[in-house]
């Protein structure tokens, strides 16, 4: 179990990079943008389109590696006041019946968009805008099968915990960097 856990948490991390590399393009797309159009009064609408695709992207892909660094958004009135063991309990229960089933529907689901989108050779409506707009699309059953392996790695954490090990997931994340180098 802890192997698995390491595997998908070296993923999470990955994706982590990818969306932090996707909002600094993004950031200088954005830069570029705004000098050409306000002191050249010229601009490329498919570089625009780019970058609400790497927005998206960044934010879709991100999802994983905030819920493996614990950092996303929850009402923490109670769950902070939680032992361990009470935050396992929650996190196993919410993974098992909320987030795994639904990234699980939204993945397939989600997945027929992206492919329609590529059969039809669907392509920007605007002049000058990007072709193959599948390619975003196909980052929605991405973001979600993604965020379900960081849910397998919160269900499994959080058996670790009711099982009684103390290791943390802060050691599995130094672990994992470890690996990587």
């Amino acid at each position: 179990m802890l192997r698995v856990e390491k595997i998908i948490d070296a993923v999470q991390k990955l994706t982590g990079h990818i969306a932090a590399g996707l909002t600094l393009l993004m950031v200088a797309m954005v830069a570029y943008n705004v000098v050409a159009r306000y002191v050249f009064n010229t601009g490329v609408i498919a570089l625009q389109e780019l970058e609400w695709y790497f927005f998206s992207a960044a934010f879709l892909i991100g999802a994983g590696y905030v819920l493996k660094e614990d950092a996303h958004v929850r009402i923490d009135i109670f769950y902070a006041n939680m032992s361990p063991k009470s935050r396992a309990v929650v996190n196993l229960i919410g993974c098992l019946l909320f987030l795994l089933p639904f990234c699980a529907l939204m993945a397939y689901h989600s997945w027929k968009f992206a492919d329609y989108s590529y059969s039809i050779a669907e392509r920007s409506s605007d002049p000058g805008g990007l072709p193959e707009t599948f390619i975003i699309k196909a980052a929605i059953p991405t973001s979600f099968i993604v965020l379900f392996l960081s849910g397998i790695s919160v269900v499994l954490r959080s058996i670790r915990i009711l099982q009684g090990d103390t290791t943390s997931s802060s050691t599995l994340a130094q672990d994992a960097l470890k690996a990587d180098l």
